[in-house]
């Protein structure tokens, strides 16, 4: 059986995912990370030497089959296009695209190619998110109507390390993150089960600022609300990576029929409802419990991060590369990059009191001409480029002098 070679660009994230790769029989041949400090970090947790580079157009010119793409969350396509023109493979964290236009670029790219990608999206398979596809497409929910989705990820404003460690400097992507961009944790698992495409959307805001003494956040919003139109009728409901309440991952779907949920506070259990005059065979009104994996490879599954999720997701990618085959719905390119357009028009959304946007199909030509050219980012770019819309939806917030100072002695404690 071959060992697949595979490079990893982003020693941060990245180690967490080649770890599962390994397990999978692959073989990491290189690391790449512009950050010397966490280029020597990763390489400590990898457990064995590797070539690492800096540079990543002299990285992708070792011999490899495929790329895992960790780097900065904004800045994945022209490394993803990078790896296209030369045949390799792609394992693209979330999201494809930092703005509209890369979306455009990487799709033309990407049918050029022969290469796989898949985005690296890993809730879905998290165990109750299983649970509900396979209910979903057993079909007793009735047609599907609704449903929620919340990646709800509050950080302790004083968390120092996680400054340190995550952000470590001001124009950090991090500083400048508008709530609805960071999407893919809350849409994606319910695109999975349901297999709608959002179509349409809108959304609003919570503006409220962590008042830390060394918190550099620009973007002083806790959440998103996003709302979607989908291409079944369905409406989904999600946040981005909202800080309100305690932490959780929450989600429901609603049919005709029934309803499905994951339990706030209650680890992996489900509740699965139905009206009292359409409940199926062999079940009760009232479905209260836990799910089982049913897969073959479990005890690497309970090793693995995000609720097994890394471990499983890795395993889809090397499927694919070794079928030949592209990923299914929502983990391919055309879902990646309509998930990044409903994170990028959900904001923009936001700057212009909740109005909505279509949300282009760039299989259209006349949808890429559109927005081939729109380049809008709230995000500085490693290559020193500056924001050029707001990343908050109070448009004037910026942290006050005292706190970018109070962030900069933390980086130098």
């Amino acid at each position: 059986m071959k060992r697949y070679k595979i490079g990893i660009f982003g020693a941060g994230r990245g180690i967490d995912i080649a770890k599962n790769l390994m397990l999978l029989d692959c073989d990491i041949v290189a690391l790449c990370d512009f950050n010397e400090r966490r280029a020597a970090e990763g390489l400590k947790k990898l457990g064995y030497d590797v070539s690492v580079y800096e540079d990543f157009d002299s990285f992708i010119e070792q011999e490899m089959d495929a790329v895992v793409l960790a780097n900065y969350f904004h800045e994945h396509a022209p490394y993803a296009i990078k790896c296209f023109e030369k045949g390799i493979h792609v394992f693209c964290e979330c999201i494809s695209n930092g703005t509209m236009a890369q979306g455009v670029e990487l799709l033309r790219a990407y049918e050029k190619s022969k290469s796989v990608f898949m985005i690296a999206e890993n809730y879905p398979q998290m165990i109750f998110n299983r649970e509900m596809k396979r209910v979903c497409d057993g079909g007793t929910l009735g047609r599907i109507l609704y449903a929620e989705g919340e990646y709800n990820h509050p950080v302790d404003p004083e968390d120092t390390s996680f400054y340190k460690d995550c952000i470590y400097y001001v124009e950090h992507w991090r500083n400048f993150l508008p709530r609805s961009y960071y999407i893919t944790h809350s849409l994606a698992p319910l695109m999975w089960s349901t297999g709608a495409t959002p179509k349409r959307v809108s959304a609003s805001s919570v503006f409220a600022p962590f008042e830390s003494k060394s918190c550099a956040r620009f973007a002083g919003d806790r959440a998103a609300i996003i709302t979607t139109m989908n291409d079944d009728g369905s409406v989904f409901k999600v946040t981005g990576c909202a800080a309100f309440g305690a932490h959780h991952n929450a989600y429901r779907i609603c049919g005709t029929e029934g309803q499905i949920e994951n339990l706030r506070g209650m680890g992996s259990k489900i509740m699965l409802r139905y009206n009292d005059w359409s409940i199926p065979e062999g079940m009760k009104e009232v479905n209260l419990y836990d799910p089982e994996w049913h897969d073959k490879d479990e005890d690497f599954i309970n090793q693995s991060g995000h609720g097994g999720g890394d471990y499983i997701v890795a395993r889809m990618f090397l499927d694919c590369i070794k079928e030949g085959k592209e990923p299914e719905h929502p983990y391919d390119i055309h879902s990646a990059v309509t998930m990044s357009s409903v994170a990028i028009l959900a904001h923009r959304s936001i700057l212009n009191n909740g109005a909505a946007y279509d949300i282009p199909d760039f299989r259209l030509e006349e949808c890429r001409k559109e927005y081939e050219n729109d380049r809008q980012t709230p995000f500085y770019g490693s290559n020193g480029s500056e924001p050029n819309i707001p990343c908050c939806s109070n448009q004037d917030y910026k942290p006050t002098p005292e706190q970018i100072q109070g962030f900069l002695d933390v980086l130098n404690s």
